[in-house]
């Protein structure tokens, strides 16, 4: 077996009580941890008012219940000026402040590389490549990922978003085309990091590629939740067909297209929505609802408890994704975790995760029709209970895919292909030695 290495690793988002960035952050860290002594700086926004941090408080709740992760997980944490007005009126406007906390993490790291020497650094969060940090230039073996954020926004599905959300992704796109054409420090880091590079989705592998000349290794920036259910879902006879959907309510989430989707429904078919999460579409696509005379047939559930939210999933008959731009959203490995089958969009990272064994893939061409195979999806698993059984089932085994415990393995080789069978000695490596 490898030995155990020294690994420095940066993760701004890292939390074991969140989804997305967060929950991503600490998945990666906790499973690098099992074979490896990890070193993490961690970010957070300056104090509450009541003196509370968001992430650190939750980490070191989380070491405190299992203080075994702290012989091999050492957190230090830099915390990032709030501006939480300026992002409300502007979200990317993060970046800004986010840049000047790459800096600082960059200045803590040389200090701690002086006294451990690492034998690594890895860049997990955030995950967006236009922010690699400044890790790549610690002399040491680098690896960057996994790493999103290349795709643009569908421009055909922009007009769906609404106005503000088709303004949005709009320049969103426009610059991020400019930005992987003309970022110097994402081409300095993706050359850094050659052998050790990371895509969160095949898509973003073959955009790596294309843009900046390097292969990369395909790897689910998500991992299922702890627990997975023993049985998958089950529909009994008479019963309405439950769908499920879960999310932020912005606009790149795309509701309206599943609730157009519904009220194409033929005559007859008995469902009902859960809508799970909440945000500031929340107003808008009630109102959508009600003019589509689906409103009745709908529970707008709120953000709930983990707990309820998984009960929610698994009570579920099919768990549906509309997400236009987004990486693989966390909902869709708890969804398949409960033996639930998914009916989702053939884009982003679900184009990856969701096979024809276990949900169905809508093609993206235009909104109207990816309204119209919904449906169709939709109605089909309605009247076919064997063929919905049967995905259901095979969601409980692919879903094991993506394992945390799969995703170290996969890291180790990363980790023992970036240092090169000539690194022996901790802190030593082909590449540090090459800088010294």
């Amino acid at each position: 077996m490898p030995r155990r290495l020294k690994i420095l690793i940066g993760a701004y988002a890292c939390s074991p009580r969140r989804g997305s960035e967060a929950g991503v952050g600490w998945g990666w860290v906790r499973a690098i941890s099992e074979d490896h002594d990890v070193w993490v700086i961690a970010g957070d926004y300056e104090p509450f008012p009541d003196g509370e941090y968001r992430y650190q408080d939750e980490i070191e709740a989380e070491l405190d219940r299992s203080p075994e992760l702290r012989d091999r997980m050492h957190f230090h944490y830099i915390h990032k000026p709030r501006h939480m007005s300026l992002e409300r009126i502007w979200s990317p406007s993060y970046l800004w402040f986010y840049r000047a906390w790459e800096k600082k993490a960059f200045a803590l790291a040389k200090t701690l590389h002086e006294q451990v020497g690492f034998d690594l650094a890895h860049q997990v969060t955030y995950v967006a490549y236009r922010v690699p940090g400044y890790f790549w230039r610690l002399g040491i073996p680098f690896v960057w990922g996994p790493i999103g954020g290349l795709e643009n926004t569908p421009w055909r599905f922009l007009p769906s978003l609404g106005w503000k959300g088709a303004l949005y992704y709009a320049i969103r796109n426009i610059g991020n085309s400019a930005q992987k054409r003309f970022l110097r420090r994402p081409k300095l880091a993706f050359a850094r990091a050659r052998g050790g590079i990371i895509s969160a989705t095949e898509g973003i592998r073959s955009k790596i590629l294309r843009h900046y000349g390097q292969e990369s290794e395909v790897l689910c920036e998500i991992g299922p939740p702890s627990t997975t259910a023993q049985v998958s879902s089950v529909r009994r006879d008479g019963e309405p067909l439950r769908l499920a959907w879960s999310g932020q309510h912005q606009p790149g989430k795309a509701l309206p297209l599943l609730l157009k989707a519904v009220s194409l429904f033929k005559a007859g078919v008995d469902w009902h929505l859960d809508i799970l999460g909440e945000g500031p579409c929340t107003a808008a696509w009630q109102r959508l609802a009600r003019r589509l005379h689906v409103v009745g047939r709908c529970s707008w559930r709120g953000w709930l408890p983990r707990d309820e939210a998984v009960r929610t999933m698994h009570d579920a008959h099919v768990f549906v994704i509309t997400s236009v731009k987004d990486l693989t959203s966390t909902v869709l490995l708890e969804a398949m975790s409960q033996g639930v089958p998914v009916v989702c969009l053939d884009h982003c990272g679900f184009r990856d995760v969701v096979t024809p064994e276990c949900g169905i893939k809508v093609p993206v061409h235009t909104p109207r029709q990816v309204e119209r195979d919904l449906a169709a999806a939709l109605e089909k698993l309605g009247s076919d209970e064997p063929l919905r059984r049967r995905l259901a089932e095979n969601a409980l085994l692919r879903v094991k895919e993506f394992s945390w415990d799969k995703k170290a393995e996969r890291v180790n080789s990363i980790y023992q292909n970036r240092l090169g069978p000539e690194s022996s000695e901790p802190g030593r490596s082909p590449e540090s030695e090459r800088q010294r």
